[in-house]
């Protein structure tokens, strides 16, 4: 039973342990510490051939740090719960680790109470940041990884850039806002060739608070773009909304952001919000490949 167990691809918990982060609407500016409890409660199934790692699973014990140190990617699968006004749900969560840019997240792939089973396809698979596409006419601000669902209309997207020193003035991270960091990243998001006044004036930003994980800050945030999200709506009112969560390395901004239409926001922003909370930067393996390195390379 225990060796059927250890071949299933999947890994399920009933218990599995995201930090409480001061997201949008909570408005506590606090600061918080990252939870440093990997356990996984309840039964779990691995397909690992590392002894160590199975011992680690037997013994109901696991952490993301010996996902990436097997290159483990996108094949995890794990429950998260969701408080909800009547009883707790279970949200079927995947996990994404990219070693060429070291970051990762974990993404919905099915939630309840419909068990509605979202149809990921991977539209851009990780790549290095010089070869990657860039999302304004300088090139800064490029899309490095990117997921969608287009029967839900979702799109999970990372996206690797330097800074707008004209909005983060000072060099020192910890002094830097989240609004002004949301500002920074949204300045370079744009395909028009606009200014950066006009770029930001596409988007608005509803809120952004500031979290301290592992010693290093992550910014999080959340805005709406003002512009039609499809070309099939005619409806003035719908736009994209989206939740974002920004961490710096390297003197570059690494971005996630999720987004659905501004109509489904109800239904799914809870679930983007608890994918947006899990981005980490990682430990870099010897597939990392920093921004900075061959800028001229794009292959």
């Amino acid at each position: 039973m225990v060796a059927k167990l250890l071949h299933s691809p999947i890994l399920t918990s009933h218990s599995f342990l995201l930090p409480t982060l001061p997201f949008i609407g909570n408005h506590q500016n606090g600061i918080v510490s990252r939870q440093r409890n990997c356990k996984l409660h309840g039964r779990i199934m691995a397909s690992w051939g590392d002894a160590s790692l199975k011992s680690n699973i037997q013994n109901g014990l696991f952490c993301r740090r010996e996902l990436v140190a097997i290159g483990f990617s996108t094949s995890l699968s794990l429950l998260v719960s969701f408080s909800g006004s009547d009883a707790e749900e279970e949200v079927k969560m995947a996990s994404m680790v990219d070693e060429t840019n070291a970051y990762s997240y974990l993404y919905p792939v099915e939630l309840p109470p419909r068990k509605l089973v979202l149809k990921w396809v991977e539209s851009r698979k990780p790549e290095r940041y010089s070869s990657a596409a860039p999302l304004s006419p300088n090139a800064r601000l490029r899309i490095v990884s990117e997921r969608v669902d287009f029967i839900d209309n979702l799109i999970l997207s990372v996206s690797i850039g330097p800074p707008n020193a004209d909005i983060l003035k000072s060099k020192e991270k910890s002094t830097w806002s989240a609004k002004d960091v949301a500002d920074s990243v949204l300045s370079d998001k744009s395909a028009l060739r606009v200014t950066t006044t006009q770029r930001l004036a596409e988007s608005s930003v509803l809120d952004a608070n500031t979290a301290e994980i592992d010693g290093e800050p992550y910014w999080y945030y959340e805005y709406l773009v003002r512009k039609s999200p499809t070309e099939v709506t005619t409806d003035p009112n719908l736009y994209r909304h989206y939740v974002a969560s920004t961490a710096e390395r390297d003197g570059y901004l690494y971005s996630l952001n999720a987004s659905t239409l501004s109509k489904k926001w109800d239904d799914m922003g809870p679930v983007l919000k608890k994918t947006v909370e899990s981005f980490r930067l990682i430990t870099p393996t010897e597939n990392y490949v920093p921004p900075y390195k061959d800028p001229w390379r794009f292959w």
